[in-house]
């Protein structure tokens, strides 16, 4: 049989048809020893692919044909330096190897559709790397231990597969477009030795789809994370034995047994020039395309520093095709386009700030600096390095006039827009300022965001001229602001702004909380965002600029305050009783504590409306006044304002509430539990009554359990996936149905339903 042969035909893939195409019946061979120790010496000897040995050493185990990648890799007389693939991005120039690679050679890295999602295992730290002081094409992911690896690879292949799947495609055409994969060499915190793999960069759903494609038809994402980290780490403890091999050779040599037995399948599922369904999956699947970027050089004048660049040239790959292409999720654009704005704006070095200065910046925002560390970086020890104030220095940075006009035109070259108002630079601030807060914050990040899209903090004030003024205790810039001091001003609103955007205290202007009630998140009048932190900053609003410094010294990064908390996460939840009580309160300036008090002397909680109610009294008494006039014009009955919305109070005349289920009286014979005709029509009714309303129970009680880990978890990957939605929705659905035809079978549709004038209502 030719090499060359194919097999065509159609198989089930979850109950549906799939004509897989072009499956070839012979997979490759393991390469020999010596042809990948002519790799490393080629990759070596070549001044363009600047990588460590041990970077060298993965390429050559990754790639099926190593004596052909040898060959890509010798300076020839017409190609002095190889037959190497050259990328020309901002700032830098790539060059990358096309070759095939091994499926089990590659991991995920970390995913830009779910970055900006809350996540259960945090993302490692990404450090570049340098090599003769110069850029290398190697990335360094620190984890904490080997566990945290294993973890993050898990979470990241099962909240890419809850996203979207190729599955059924790959199965039936294989992976056909190149990979974007480099080395990325692991640390460990623990003290676990070190290793070197290649990591996929692009590609990752494609990755996650193959391997959902080798877990077979019965496995969901979450079985298809499990198979991956078993295969690849398998039961390889994280420390060797004395004078044994090192971590990342047991790890090889366990994914190379793998292979094997993957190998010893294919043959079992080949019956002459037939596959069976495992063997198609296998075919499809053990080898993929990949583009390995194993050099990156710096262009002439740029300000990254060396181990920035190639990190920073591959963040400008994958954004250039996710952005302006095939797009991520708004929030994941936003930081692509403001991070890699910014990076472009440091190459031009025409800000007239200094390049070290940037560099801190750029760190900040990607998340590389820590607020801890900013006292350092900034050389002030007096700069308080919490997270707020993480967000209060970003802002300030990429707001000064010499830096936001230019970040505006190259954001809007990106995005591809003709202009970039203000709304649009605040809402690509917006998922940078939250990242500290993201995940303990994540039940109201979507109307944080939103509100940043709304304009943010970006008066008009704040876009203009003014430093930061030093403080851990906010309330002390509001004298020094009331008498017009600019910079106690910009700094109350920014800090008091990023506060009450983040617990959900000032949300987007949007028409349907007009006069909805004050806890409910309503407002008397609507205005944007920066226009109500614009009012509340001005010198003569005393209580606006209270309202902004008190809740600058409240906010806390560690969860949402109990004045902004969604109902749900309310229920069954035990405070903890060593903090105090994280509240928001109302502000009353004449008194000592400049904390409103009801009658009884308990503090007022501040909401939504009382925000925009300080931001302009009069505007907003005006719109009050005119509201209860029109109401009481339309008013001619109680009904009317209020509505029968059929309230009870459990009495007789009133339905009973649905947690007071009837307990059903349990026969004393034996009989009842006897099956078939020998138990009375009526008791095996009664026996199955109990089993429903146990088996209701059963389904609150686990769908209450999901809503609490719900609470705790982070927002990706979901606690109940698309398809779980459509199958348990169908469930219940024929359920209603049955219970539905039941009720018309006991009680005919003729007759009167107590219920029906509720209903209407």
């Amino acid at each position: 049989m030719s090499a060359f042969d194919r097999l065509s035909k159609a198989i089930l893939w979850k109950r549906e048809q799939v004509v897989v195409s072009s499956v070839e019946l012979r997979l490759p061979t393991e390469p020999v020893k010596s042809s990948q120790t002519e790799v490393v010496a080629a990759g070596t000897a070549n001044p363009l692919a600047r990588l460590p040995e041990s970077a060298w050493e993965a390429v050559a185990g990754a790639v099926t044909n190593p004596e052909a990648v040898a060959v890509m890799l010798r300076p020839t007389e017409q190609e002095p330096t190889g037959l190497l693939l050259e990328e020309h991005v901002e700032g830098a120039t790539l060059r990358n190897l096309n070759t095939r690679v091994w499926l089990s050679e590659l991991l995920p890295g970390i995913q830009p559709r779910t970055g900006m999602e809350v996540m259960d295992t945090a993302d490692p730290q990404v450090s570049g790397t340098t090599e003769d002081g110069g850029p290398c094409a190697v990335v360094r992911y620190r984890y904490r231990d080997l566990q945290h690896l294993k973890d993050h690879v898990r979470q990241t292949v099962h909240s890419t597969l809850a996203i979207n799947s190729y599955a059924s495609s790959i199965l039936a055409r294989k992976v056909t477009r190149p990979l974007i994969v480099h080395p990325v060499e692991f640390v460990f915190e623990d003290g676990t030795a070190p290793f070197t793999m290649l990591v996929v960069r692009d590609g990752i759903t494609r990755l996650a789809s193959a391997w959902s494609v080798l877990a077979g038809p019965d496995a969901d994402a979450a079985d298809t994370a499990d198979l991956l980290v078993r295969q690849l780490f398998g039961t390889v403890p994280a420390e060797s034995a004395a004078n044994g091999p090192r971590l990342g050779e047991r790890l090889a040599a366990a994914r190379r047994d793998w292979r094997a037995s993957l190998a010893a399948a294919f043959a079992e599922a080949r019956v002459g020039d037939d596959l069976d369904d495992r063997g198609i999956h296998i075919a499809q699947t053990l080898v993929v395309p990949a583009q390995i970027a194993v050099g990156a050089q710096g262009h002439p004048g740029h300000l990254l520093a060396p181990e920035d660049v190639f990190d920073d040239a591959m963040r400008s790959v994958l954004a250039s095709v996710h952005v302006e292409f095939k797009a991520w999720d708004s929030a994941a654009q936003n930081v692509e386009v403001a991070t890699r704005a910014l990076k472009r704006v440091i190459q031009l070095g025409d800000t007239g700030m200094g390049g070290e200065t940037l560099q801190v910046v750029y760190g900040l925002a990607v998340g590389r600096i820590r607020p801890e560390e900013m006292p350092r970086h900034y050389g002030d020890s007096r700069l308080p390095g919490t997270a707020l104030w993480r967000g209060i220095q970003l802002v300030h940075a990429l707001t000064r006039p010499e830096l936001y006009g230019q970040l505006k035109d190259q954001a809007k070259a990106i995005k591809g827009g003709s202009r970039m108002s203000t709304r649009g630079f605040a809402e690509l601030l917006g998922p940078i300022v939250d990242l500290p807060w993201r995940s303990p914050k994540k039940a109201v990040a979507k109307q944080a965001r939103n509100a940043w899209g709304n304009g943010g903090v970006l008066t008009r004030d704040v876009l203009g001229e003014w430093d930061p003024v030093l403080t851990d205790d906010f309330t002390t810039l509001v004298e020094p602001a009331r008498a017009g001091d600019t910079d106690a001003r910009c700094t109350l609103a920014v800090a008091g702004g990023i506060a009450l955007i983040a617990d959900k205290l000032l949300t987007r202007n949007v028409g349907s909380s007009l006069m909805a009630p004050r806890e409910k998140g309503g407002v008397p009048l609507r205005a944007d965002v920066n226009a109500v932190i614009e009012g509340l900053s001005t010198a003569g609003n005393a209580t606006g600029l209270w309202i902004l410094a008190l809740a600058a010294n409240r906010f806390r990064v560690d969860g949402l305050p109990e004045n902004s908390k969604p109902v749900r996460q309310l229920v069954r939840v035990v405070p903890d009783e060593s903090q105090a009580p994280y509240v928001h309160l109302k502000v009353d300036p004449g008194r000592p504590d400049r904390i409103a008090r009801d009658g009884h002397g308990v503090p007022v909680p501040i909401f939504e409306w009382d925000v925009v109610v300080a931001h302009d009294p009069e505007r907003a008494e005006a719109a009050i006044r005119d509201h209860v006039a029109r109401s009481y014009v339309r008013m001619t009955e109680p009904a009317t304002l209020f509505g029968d919305h059929g309230y009870s109070d459990g009495s007789a005349d009133g339905p009973a509430p649905a947690s007071q289920g009837r307990e059903e009286p349990k026969p004393d014979d034996a009989s009842f539990t006897v099956p078939g005709s020998e138990v009375p029509p009526g008791r095996r009714a009664a026996d199955l009554r109990r089993a429903l309303r146990a088996g209701i129970d059963s389904a609150r009680a686990a769908l209450n359990d999901l809503l609490e880990v719900d609470r705790t978890a982070g927002s990706w990957p979901p606690v109940l996936e698309p398809d779980d939605f459509e199958d348990l929705g169908q469930s219940l659905v024929g359920l209603q149905t049955d219970m539905e035809n039941l009720r018309r079978n006991i009680q005919s549709d003729e007759q009167p339903d107590c219920d029906a004038e509720e209903d209407e209502d």
